[in-house]
């Protein structure tokens, strides 16, 4: 077939387009920046089936599950805080080191059967204590060494599309976690002869793997970002404070009710956004066909996704760029729309349709919803409203210098 040499030769493409669109870029970027995509997609992989995991392997009614759920990612979300000072004391580098390992032994318990019995309960709180621990070593320490990167002046311009970037790679690891669980389910359910409840068990095991790549990634690339390494946030701040002018009263003020602007905004966002995992997946898992024909069905794929942000990717590219990235972009185009024309099904042709797929943001076929689940979609849509509204409204408070954060760059999380 040829689709498969189609969507290698795309990313091939659009990945020489990156790396004429952001020359420049510290190479040490690149490095953290798989580093992370490694770590994102096992943990979408992970999260991408867990409330379906609770439910089919310890019979958790939809209650308890969403409140294992929503206590797991609270204490991902509180965690960093704690990371954060144990970075100011110990250095950014070592702590993510901790915590990627950390992540790992999670995962690994995560990933044996060992049944429906209450030691299995015990064992799964315990990886998911420690993937929360891992998180909050990991993640947010992670993204102040990518703010280093940029505090040489050759590259102190170039921070904000340098956090786009990095971000951009989050999402592509998110992007193929829900198909790789459900690939990897089937295979152990269709070859291997394992139950569906022991099979989430191998979707657990792709997270280790991936926690091992980014593990790899991090030490071979290590010499790209060797002079952020040891760096601890009191001495970077005084290094910064000697440097630079001591901001006016007026300003630090203005600067703190931005974030708690922010704050503000980005708590509603994270509420709607986590849906995916919790009410949207109830709802797809028990008010949508499980099949799909026709054009629709192409939704479902995350190959046609994908080739469908890579044509939207080129026609931004034709419009912003210029000489060889901008011939780059339409090739784009022209082969993503080659793609998606060879891959329209047959009439009549079904294609099965898993609740964890609509998670890398595909739309399916509704049949019929229960009150509350509306209300969860309502609940997204006004929260969605929310954010979008407020950040609008804290526009006015952006810098005139690029950065408004400084060196630990954009707040977001993914």
């Amino acid at each position: 077939m040829l689709s498969t040499p189609i969507i290698v030769g795309l990313f091939a493409i659009w990945f020489c387009f990156l790396l004429l669109s952001y020359k420049g870029q510290p190479k040490g970027l690149w490095t953290l920046a798989l580093a992370n995509t490694g770590e994102r997609f096992g943990y979408y992989t992970m999260l991408a089936v867990f409330v379906l995991f609770l439910h089919d392997n310890f019979g958790f009614d939809s209650g308890w599950a969403s409140e294992t759920f929503s206590n797991f990612l609270f204490v991902v979300y509180l965690l960093p805080l704690f990371g954060g000072m144990l970075a100011d004391k110990y250095g950014y580098s070592k702590m993510v080191v901790l915590g990627i390992m950390v992540m790992f032994v999670g995962y690994l318990i995560l990933s044996v059967p060992l049944g429906k019995a209450t030691p299995a309960i015990i064992a799964m709180g315990a990886g998911l204590l420690l993937v929360s621990l891992g998180t909050g070593l990991f993640k947010g320490n992670l993204q102040v060494m990518v703010g280093d990167l940029y505090n040489d002046p050759e590259f102190a311009d170039k921070r904000d599309s340098g956090f786009s970037l990095f971000y951009m790679a989050i999402n592509i690891g998110a992007l193929f976690a829900p198909t790789a669980a459900i690939a990897i389910m089937n295979w152990a359910q269709s070859s291997l002869g394992y139950s569906k409840a022991d099979s989430y068990h191998f979707a657990f095991a792709v997270a280790c793997v991936s926690v091992i790549a980014s593990i790899l990634i991090y030490y071979l690339g290590k010499r790209t970002f060797a002079h952020v390494i040891g760096t601890t946030k009191k001495a970077a701040v005084k290094e910064e404070t000697q440097k630079a002018e001591v901001s006016a009263e007026n300003d630090t003020k203005e600067r703190i009710v931005c974030l708690c602007l922010v704050f503000a905004v980005v708590i509603f966002f994270w509420m709607a956004f986590h849906q995916n995992g919790l009410t949207l997946t109830w709802f797809a898992d028990e008010y949508t066909a499980q099949t799909s024909t026709g054009i629709e069905s192409m939704m479902f794929d995350v190959r046609n996704l994908l080739a469908l942000i890579f044509i939207v990717y080129g026609l931004f590219g034709i419009f912003q760029s210029k000489g060889l990235p901008r011939i780059l972009a339409a090739i784009m185009i022209v082969a993503g729309a080659f793609f998606l024309y060879n891959m329209v099904p047959a009439p009549g042709v079904e294609t099965a349709v898993s609740a964890p797929i609509f998670q890398a943001g595909k739309q399916g076929q509704g049949t019929k919803g229960s009150r509350q689940d509306w209300l969860g979609y309502a609940c997204c849509s006004l929260r969605l409203s929310v954010a979008y509204v407020g950040f609008s409204r804290t526009s006015c408070c952006r810098s005139r210098e690029p950065s408004s954060f400084g060196r630990y760059g954009p707040l977001a999380a993914g």
